[in-house]
């Protein structure tokens, strides 16, 4: 089975890139979009380029039932209407309010690593310390998080996808198959949860959820299922490969790395220039409601549009010596987080969580440098941009003598 790194995905970007910053496959019925305003163009257009890709897929209960209230898969005006149920609770004056219990978590897990010289990034601090904050916002057991990695694991994770991959492999009969028991486990701990609340609702997000109308009317459970278990999926993985990606690049980049330390203000500029490099999640795919143009190129009804953000992200028409880490770049248009109507609702918290977390790392540790004896793992690049495992070497920050 191949194995594929980040490197792998940037060369065969860049060797695309060649082609144009768009261009169509007959064959596949496909059109590739690599340019940074192609791009803006494809994703703030959903009456053209529909988020709907439902009659791909095979029919499958688990995932059918899933999808019912996956947003991220609606157009307007249904996933307006979603949409806007959990709005108010990601907006950016919301996140903020939760500042004091991220640092609050962030060192209570540190604590228990005090005095260790070497930790795992991911297993200690960037995969609990979201989980911890979704599930509590939530109002799930945030104890049931090594159920919530098996998920996340199964539904993110294809070691075999690469350039070749066809979106039809992606979402065929196989690929179907092989998520539907994570899915199946998933749908059934949620609807307990759910079910729970709507006997005896609390102050949680869930129980917003099951009290709440949409078009006159109360979201059944199953609808809220899918809802539940995207921000439970989604409202994790993004800060943990946001905080994981921010070590690895402050790492390469050492220079850049004391600069952030020694005037903080220049954090949240290096996260976003992390997101940029290190674009979470690589590429977005669109189906053409009719005959539309991609900059140049013709893309006929039908069609399926694959945006790489990965490649918009390093656009040398829009982004200045695109390769350098620059934690000053401003402006910064990535689309680390997508555009448009489906930009990413978790984004404010993601942000806040990687600033907090790093800004802690930052005060209790004099030095974090990945460890180069024991190897990092990452997941698929094609499919995710994210470490799984990343050993780190910590020096105690030293403090002045009284």
């Amino acid at each position: 089975m191949p194995t594929f790194t980040l490197s792998d995905l940037h060369a065969w970007l860049e060797q695309s890139r060649r082609r144009g910053p768009a261009f169509y496959d007959d064959e596949r019925r496909c059109c590739t979009v690599l340019g940074h305003p192609e791009i803006v163009s494809v994703l703030g257009d959903t009456a053209t380029f529909s988020s709907d890709l439902g009659d791909l897929v095979p029919r499958q209960e688990d995932l059918d039932l899933f999808q019912r209230g996956n947003f991220v898969r609606m157009d307007p005006p249904r996933h307006d209407t979603l949409r806007r149920l959990v709005g108010q609770a990601f907006t950016p004056r919301t996140v903020a309010g939760l500042e004091p219990r991220i640092a609050e978590v962030t060192t209570g897990l540190l604590d228990r690593q005090a005095g260790e010289r070497r930790i795992d990034l991911i297993e200690d601090l960037a995969y609990p310390l979201p989980v911890i904050v979704i599930a509590e916002m939530l109002g799930i057991p945030a104890a049931d998080r090594p159920l919530f990695r098996t998920w996340a694991d199964r539904l993110f994770e294809r070691s075999d996808a690469g350039p070749d991959e066809s979106l039809a492999a992606l979402t065929g009969r196989d690929a179907v198959d092989a998520i539907a028991p994570a899915l199946r486990d998933m749908n059934a701990y949620l609807l307990t949860h759910i079910r729970a609340r709507r006997a005896d609702p609390g102050e949680d997000l869930i129980s917003r959820l099951v009290l709440a109308e949409a078009d006159g009317a109360r979201l059944s459970d199953e609808e809220i299922v899918g809802f539940v278990g995207l921000l439970l999926l989604a409202g994790h993985i993004t800060t943990t490969a946001t905080l994981g990606n921010t070590v690895l690049c402050l790492d390469a980049h050492r220079d850049a790395a004391a600069e952030v330390r020694a005037d903080r203000s220049l954090l949240p500029g290096a996260i976003e220039e992390v997101v940029r490099l290190y674009t979470p999640f690589p590429r977005l795919a669109r189906r053409a409601t009719t005959d539309a143009t991609v900059g140049e190129t013709a893309v006929p009804a039908g069609a399926v549009v694959v945006t790489w953000l990965a490649a918009a992200n390093r656009d040398e028409r829009v982004f200045a010596d695109p390769t350098r880490f620059d934690p000053r770049r401003a402006p910064n248009p990535h689309l680390g987080f997508g555009h448009g109507l489906h930009f990413c609702l978790g984004a404010p918290l993601a942000r806040l969580e990687a600033r907090i977390a790093m800004n802690i790392l930052l005060d209790r540790y004099g030095d974090i440098a990945v460890d180069a004896t024991e190897p990092a793992e990452f997941r698929n690049p094609w499919m995710m941009v994210s470490p799984t495992r990343l050993p780190v070497a910590l020096t105690a920050r030293r403090t002045a003598a009284v």
